[in-house]
């Protein structure tokens, strides 16, 4: 902790270096860094506590400024950055797949329910011609009812579904 003494001192070195020191980051290394490496000088000095000790503090700041630039050459590699990583798949939009088939799943349990408010007959024949794939003729065979009755209940259901359909707006 730093005591209110020395938080006024830096601020005041503060407010009278900072315009001096960005403006030497930003000949040697250009714009885009010279705001880090000013802030970098600043908060080692703050850190340190050391700003109301200084008999010459532009002389101070300018050493430290360039210290940290020799600093960075020797390196010779970056200073490491925190960041924070994005997951870009995190926020993005449901895969159309996935829509597709939570509307599938709905339309599947609408159509469902008017299938079981059907009658027995008629539920069973519709079931035989769209999941079995048989003919009307071959359904009037296997229940024992006429070509017509076939068709009668298959048109029964088919307006229970677009009954159901419109009034779930599917």
């Amino acid at each position: 902790m730093t005591s209110s003494g020395s938080t006024a001192a830096f601020e005041a070195l503060y407010r009278a270096e900072y315009t001096r020191v960005l403006r030497f980051f930003r000949k040697r290394v250009g714009t885009d860094d010279a705001a880090d490496l000013a802030q970098e000088v600043f908060l080692k000095l703050f850190t340190s506590n050391v700003a109301g000790q200084i008999e010459h503090p532009r002389a101070y700041v300018a050493r430290c400024a360039r210290n940290l630039l020799a600093d960075r050459a020797r390196r010779k590699t970056p200073v490491p950055i925190a960041t924070c990583p994005i997951d870009e798949g995190l926020d993005a939009p449901a895969p159309p797949e996935q829509a597709w088939r939570i509307e599938e799943r709905d339309v599947r349990k609408v159509y469902r329910q008017a299938l079981l408010a059907l009658p027995r007959r008629t539920r069973r024949i519709f079931l035989m011609h769209r999941l079995k794939r048989m003919t009307y003729a071959e359904i009037s065979e296997q229940v024992g009812i006429g070509y017509k009755s076939v068709n009668y209940h298959m048109m029964r259901a088919l307006a229970r579904c677009r009954l159901t359909a419109s009034a779930h707006r599917l």
